[in-house]
């Protein structure tokens, strides 16, 4: 450390002098290294941890320990190579003495030629001997080896089992014995194919040779495995090297051939000097191992570079590619286009976001749209706001348009319909034109008035009706006995142009009333026009109630607009006994135009001798004023 020190010092210095303005901030050229997840264009690309020894500094948890809860005495054979004669040592193994104990933090603590520490089991006195190993990585690793230094002859069968869920299952992962089939049930050396390459596998490679001390036995993941040639493409092989504890099982010690099983201590083995030294040979009954190392990278699916640690303290990965979760397993919200996958060499597979055109915050995700989008979209925007709807709020809900000057993507880019609710068809306009639907008769973008030829009614359903068009030059038969009609002119010039109400003209006529005209239908020749009588302001004979009437008038007349008359407006009726009044269960007046060969007309009629005009609300007025008149008796001298 003091080396790196100096150096970096020395390199601050050298850079300080070389500066033609004098000592600069050696901190001040630095930039922010590049991100490996990404490229210099800024596209997506994979990236992955660094490779570590995943259980250095981890807690081991041993089921057996030297020297607890009482001090314990171990022997163990030491080779001194091919001229010299291995020698016996022993020891005396103390938890509460640091100098004397193996505890299990030495499986995993920095283990050097100069740092010699090993764990040490109990001494084992009779079977079995099973000794286990679990270590906790703390989250999921992809792993590439196990391995283990030992201090003691290496067992003569040991297991290696893994779990992906923390500890609550667990895999076998690799068997190693001499005697595969008795020990695991499992044949010796099984070739490996793709149909096993999932499974744990036994081989007694690790028996032969076997050295009294010093013994390694190391597992690849991946050896031999014949998809790991194709790694990215194998969801069965990446399921394999996936792990988050380790345990290793030790079943059966391999005693040093020298002692043999009854302990003597003949083969040119000699007792050491050590005063600690027993009398006779003793086995060794007991495991130690120096060094335990599980290499691998933090599981992160090539969606992060690093891990680190979160605010409780736990491992987690540092996710980029918009993906979350401790191994970047799943898509951030929002970002649901398309599905999570694992990055790869070829392809960075990063979440991408719903395209919502800023009208929705939530999205899911559809995996028949994406089919049907050839595998490039599959994001649904839910709850939509501001008018919009569709799977990415690209149109305007029912009742609302698209405002074509501003974009899809702004806040107000939908206006309301506002169609009229009795002119209107419905709810839903045109999306770009804001065309409201009309019923018959009626136009305006939000049907809110009466198309040229049609004229206003009460009626909800159809609100503007057609106003009737007669042929002026059709033949209408005046009388009993045919004969040619004479032209509109000729025909209504008694009364053409003289439209205006006096004293005089009110004295002359038999009725005089005000109607309000509902609705039209043709009979025969006629025009039967249903009325609402609103004021009665002269009656003579039967007399008018205000309510409910008819008026008729010929086609002739009303062709010639000699009354001219329309839809739902209210005029002003003036005649004599010739063409009215009528009253209800009256007939017309006679032989006159009101009768027919058939019956009776019942109501009013008038022709080209009426009065009738538009009504003015100035008139009630002069109209009450020529009732008082006539009352008065001056209806004799006008």
């Amino acid at each position: 450390m003091r080396e790196a020190w100096r150096c970096l010092l020395a390199l601050c210095l050298l850079a300080s002098s070389a500066s033609p303005h004098g000592p600069a901030n050696p901190f001040a050229v630095q930039q922010t290294p590049p991100d490996p997840c990404y490229d210099d264009a800024g596209a997506a690309r994979r990236c992955i941890p660094e490779f570590i020894n995943a259980a250095f500094g981890k807690e081991v948890a041993v089921s057996s320990v030297c020297g607890r809860p009482t001090p314990s005495r171990s022997c163990s054979v030491v080779e001194r190579g091919e001229e010299r004669p291995s020698v016996r040592t022993c020891q005396i193994c103390d938890a509460a003495d640091p100098r004397r104990a193996h505890p299990p933090s030495y499986l995993t603590d920095l283990n050097s030629a100069h740092n010699l520490t090993c764990w040490q089991s109990e001494n084992l006195h009779a079977s079995p001997h099973n000794v286990t190993l679990t270590l906790s990585l703390g989250k999921k690793f992809e792993i590439t080896y196990v391995s283990l230094q030992f201090c003691s002859p290496r067992p003569e069968s040991l297991a290696i089992y893994k779990s992906m869920d923390y500890g609550k299952s667990w895999t076998a992962y690799q068997y190693y014995s001499s005697q595969c089939r008795r020990v695991y049930n499992r044949p010796n050396r099984a070739a490996i194919t793709k149909q096993n390459e999932q499974e744990a596998l036994c081989t007694d490679g690790h028996t032969d040779p076997h050295p009294l001390s010093g013994g390694l036995i190391a597992f690849s993941t991946l050896d031999g495995r014949p998809s790991g040639k194709d790694f990215d493409n194998s969801p069965v092989l990446q399921d394999w090297v996936t792990v988050t504890d380790i345990r290793v099982v030790f079943s059966r010690p391999q005693l040093p051939r020298e002692l043999g099983p009854g302990g003597g201590g003949g083969g040119g083995v000699r007792a050491d000097e050590d005063p600690a030294a027993p009398s006779t040979s003793l086995p060794a009954y007991f495991y130690a191992v120096g060094d335990f190392q599980v290499g691998g990278r933090c599981k992160c699916n090539g969606h992060a570079s690093r891990c680190l640690k979160d605010k409780e303290g736990k491992l987690v990965c540092d996710c980029k590619h918009n993906t979350e979760g401790p191994e970047c397993d799943r898509c951030k919200p929002f970002h649901y286009d398309r599905p999570w996958q694992r990055a790869s060499a070829r392809e960075a597979n990063e979440c991408l976001p719903c395209n919502c055109n800023l009208h929705a915050r939530r999205c899911r995700f559809n995996m028949e749209l994406y089919k049907l989008s050839g595998r490039k979209s599959g994001g649904v925007c839910m709850n939509c706001r501001h008018n919009t709807a569709g799977r990415h709020c690209h149109y305007c809900k029912e009742g609302f348009y698209r405002d074509m000057a501003r974009p899809i993507t702004h806040r107000r880019a939908c206006k309301a319909c506002d169609c009229h609710p009795v002119g209107a068809a419905g709810k839903t306009c045109n999306q770009t034109t804001g065309q409201c639907p009309c019923k018959d008769g009626v136009t305006g973008i939000t049907c809110n008035r009466c198309a040229k030829g049609y004229q206003q009614s009460r009626s909800p359903v159809a609100p503007c009706i057609k106003i009737p068009v007669v042929n002026p030059t059709a033949a209408v038969i005046l009388s009993s006995t045919e004969e040619p009609a004479a032209d509109c002119e000729s025909y209504c010039k008694p009364v053409k142009g003289n439209l205006k109400i006096n004293m005089k003209k009110y004295c002359k006529k038999d009725y005089a009333v005000q109607i309000n005209v509902l609705d039209m239908e043709t009979v025969g020749d006629w025009a039967k026009f249903s009325v609402n009588v609103v004021s009665v302001y002269k009656s003579r004979g039967d007399p008018l109630k205000r309510g409910d009437n008819i008026l008729w008038i010929h086609m002739k007349d009303l062709a010639c607009k000699c009354p001219k008359i329309q839809m739902s407006k209210r005029f002003l009726v003036m005649g004599t006994s010739e063409t009215g009044p009528g009253g209800p269960g009256a007939g017309g007046p006679g032989a006159g135009p009101g009768a027919s060969a058939g019956g009776e007309r019942v109501g009013l009629l008038a022709d080209k001798n009426s009065l009738v005009i538009q009504w003015r609300d100035v008139w009630t007025r002069r109209l009450r004023k020529f009732q008082r008149k006539e009352k008065k008796g001056k209806c004799g001298k006008a």
